[in-house]
Order: C-alpha cells, then structure tokens, then sequence
C-alpha cells in the first residue's frame, strides 16, 4: 500500500496482476482507494464451450435441411444396394501405377462421400432387421474380404451374383399386354364415368392404417401389394426371399418352397408403408412418395366374383376357428334363423352348420355390416387395398396369366437369377364355376354385388358377368 500525489491510498497486487485487474476507486472518508479486479479465469473457456455449442446446433440444422430438401436422399438406400441384383466387380485391373495411385484417391475420396451418404440413409431410413427363427449370439456382423484387402467389409449375407443373360428380348405381346393394363387403370381414375370411394383423392389422403398390404423391398427397390386370394402367399414367399427379411440360423432363406406357413403370413416379417409412421415420424409420407417414385411397383389382381368364391371356399368350408367366430356366427345367426350357432367350428362343422355362399353374400350386401366393421382383407375391394388411382403401378398381373405374368415380372425386376416364382398344385377356383357358385342367389342380388365390386371390374379389365346378372 501506498500513498500518490494526490492523497490517494493504491491498494494493488503484484505487477503481474496489471494484466487482468482493472482499477476501481473506492471514495471513504474523503478519500479514493483504487485497488485490482480480477478478470474471469472462464471467460475464455466460456467462449469456447459456446462455440461448440453452437457449432452442434449449426450441424444439426443442416442435416435438417438435408431431410427436407433433398427430394433423392431416400432413394440412397436403393442405389447403395443395386449391386445385388446388377453385376458387380470385385476388382478391376490397374492399368499403369500411377493410375492405380489416382483410383486410390478417387476410391478414398468416393468411399468419404459413400460414408456421408450411408450415415443420412441410416438416419432417415433405419436398419430393417432381419427376422431370425434361431439367432446364434456370436455371428458375425460381417465377413471380412480375404482377397489381402484389410479393412474392407462386405454386406452381410448377400451373395454376389451376375444379371441372369436373356438371349431374346421381351416379346413384344408381354410388352403391349402390360401397356393396356395400365393404360385402362389411367382411363378409369381420370375420365371414367364410374365414381367410387377415393377415386379423387390424392395419395396424402390415403388413412396410414390403409397402406398395410405395400410391402417394401428396399435391397431390389420393389413395392408389392398383395392381394389376398390372387397368389399372394408365394408372392410374399418372393419378397422375403428378396429382402432377406427372415432367417433361420443366420442365413436368409433362397428357395421361397422352405420358408415355414406360419411365417409367409406374419405381418412382422414384411416392412409395409403403414410401418413407416414409427419409424420415420413426420418424414413418413415424403420418403413414401420417394420411393413409390423410385422403386418398381407391382400388384396381381383376378376376376371379383371368383375371388369371392375363393375367398368362402378358402375360410368357410374349411375348419378356421378365427373366421367361424369373427364372421360365420354373425352370418348364421342373421341370415340363416341359428340364434344360438355353436360355439366352435369343430362343433358346428361335426353338426353340419355352416352359412352357405348366399348368407356371405347376404353379409357382403348388408349396409350394416361396414358400419361395425370393414371388409376384412379377402374380400375387400382391390381398389381399397391398392389405391391405384393414386399409385402409379408399374406392372399389373392377372392370376389368369399368372405363369407368363410371373416370368415375365421377374425378368423385369431382375431377380430371376436369385429367385422363381413357385409351381401351385393346389386346386384353384376357375371362372367356369360362377354359374354353378351363383345358381342359388336371387338376380337382384347379384347386380346388387357387381355394383359393389363394379370398379374392380372395371379398373382391371374384367368383363361384366351379363350371363350372371340378367335372367
């Protein structure tokens, strides 16, 4: 401590502290005493963990804008995949060293940009992992490449597998037929004069809980919807063959022949759009749209009437206890005079009590009966399962030709170097028996019924039963 000139007391540190003090003066008693204020040790160490603070919420917000804006970026899981089904070279011959020095960094440059375009496709689209009837805990997440290339990892479990080579082109019969399908769906949706549900809604219009039956196969870049009795549990056999979406003992299924009954039918083994809302949130509908844009879209389809024959053949004149109490006990009890039907099918069955082909259509006229419940998935109109005046298909098959159609699809999406399309053996309802199946229904019933399926009819190409519907 000392006093200045002017009778002022100066209380100061060392002279070190001159860097970080500042000078107050302190009036007491008439008189001024300036002594030293540290500076804040953690200012600069403030300002840095801003900085990182900022700089996370900077990267957050342009990977946000890469959500939004970029239109192709859910398509990056497709064409990282495209080598499955497409040729694929696994080395290629250097042409001089300094060459192979310029590809290495073009490589390692192009990897860096793979990297970046894995880890958005990661972030927007997930991981589908693959159903397993039996996991070993210690498999490997992936083979390491034993050409001497260290570092270097392979997809797992996919084969690597040349385009299977056409000789001949695809006739031209095959072209034209899949021309005219689509051409008369267009015609139906835009300048038909048959209005039905949804025609005229778009495809953001479409309930989530509606787009159950388009499964995704985002390995081969293929959407299926099925249609329940037109071939579907081989369809379905096809795609998970394709996606690899089920495996026993850590290896996908090749031949669709030995995937088990139980599992063709469960919806956790197939990824569907109605699927999406969990895992992509609010971004569902746009990477949809992206994909149904992208991807190649089938659906097989087959004439209404027989499908409803198929479809009561299928679940009421065979022993299935889940559509005996959900539907056949409701049929029996409003349309055939049973107040108290049996409680099992194995009763009712051992009593000859079943509803006849004419209580099920009975139960399909009935207005009463879609107000407690929609039409369950056999016998819901194809238009309301596949919506397609709002998704534009790019191959429509028909059960009628279903061994060309088949062969002919496969080839397109090439996969027929992976996978065929199964042989069935089963005993398949054919058209020749409408006349036999409707004998018993009154013709004003039957036109009621065309009318309900008349926009399948229609969008598909099926000619109206004029035999059936007039006496």
């Amino acid at each position: 401590m000392r006093e200045d000139n002017r009778g002022d007391l100066e209380i100061g540190g060392p002279p070190s502290w001159n860097n970080g003090f500042s000078r107050w003066r302190i009036l007491d008693h008439g008189s001024k005493i300036r002594m030293g204020h540290p500076q804040s040790g953690s200012d600069k160490m403030g300002r840095s963990r801003l900085f990182r603070i900022f700089l996370i919420l900077g990267s957050l917000f342009m990977i946000l804008l890469i959500i939004i804006y970029w239109d192709d970026v859910g398509a990056t899981h497709f064409y990282l995949h495209t080598t499955v089904s497409g040729p694929h070279f696994s080395h290629v011959p250097s042409e001089s060293h300094s060459t192979s020095r310029h590809k290495a960094d073009d490589d390692k440059g192009n990897s860096f940009l793979s990297d970046i375009d894995a880890f958005i496709n990661q972030f927007l689209e997930g991981t589908n992992e693959p159903s397993q009837q039996t996991r070993e805990d210690g498999a490997p997440e992936a083979s390491h490449n034993q050409s001497g290339e260290a570092g270097k990892q392979e997809e797992r479990y996919v084969p690597r597998r040349e385009w299977k080579i056409h000789l001949t082109p695809i006739s031209v019969k095959m072209r034209q037929r899949q021309e005219s399908r689509k051409q008369l769906i267009h015609d139906v949706c835009t300048n038909g004069t048959l209005d039905f549900l949804g025609k005229n809604r778009t495809f953001d219009d479409i309930p989530n809980r509606d787009l159950d039956h388009l499964i995704v196969d985002d390995r081969h870049g293929i959407i299926y919807c099925y249609v329940p009795k037109v071939a579907c549990t081989n369809w379905k056999r096809i795609m998970i063959v394709l996606s690899e979406s089920l495996l026993v003992d850590g290896v996908p299924y090749q031949d669709p022949l030995d995937i088990p009954q139980e599992h063709i039918h469960n919806s956790s083994v197939h990824f569907t759009f109605n699927k999406f809302w969990k895992r992509y949130g609010k971004f569902s509908r746009h990477l949809m749209k992206i994909k149904l844009k992208k991807y190649t879209k089938f659906l097989f389809v087959r004439d209404p009437f027989v499908r409803l024959i198929s479809a009561y053949r299928n679940k009421f004149e065979q022993e299935n206890e889940e559509f005996y109490k959900r539907f056949a006990v409701v049929m029996l009890r409003k349309y055939s005079n049973y107040s108290d039907p049996p409680a099992s099918v194995v009763d009712a069955f051992a009593a000859g009590i079943r509803p006849s082909f004419s209580n099920f259509v009975q139960y399909l006229l009935d207005p009463q009966t879609e107000k407690e419940m929609s039409f369950n998935e056999h016998w819901r109109q194809v238009y309301r399962l596949c919506h397609p005046c709002q998704i534009n298909y790019d191959f429509v098959g028909k059960l009628e030709t279903l061994e060309e159609d088949a062969e002919h699809l496969l080839r397109i999406l090439r996969v027929d170097n992976i996978v065929q399309f199964p042989a069935s053996y089963r005993n398949r309802t054919v058209s020749s028996w409408e006349q036999d199946w409707f004998a018993n229904i009154p013709f004003e019933l039957r036109r009621k019924l065309y009318k309900l399926y008349e926009a399948d009819f229609q969008l598909f190409g099926y000619s109206k039963p004029e035999k059936l519907l007039h006496e």
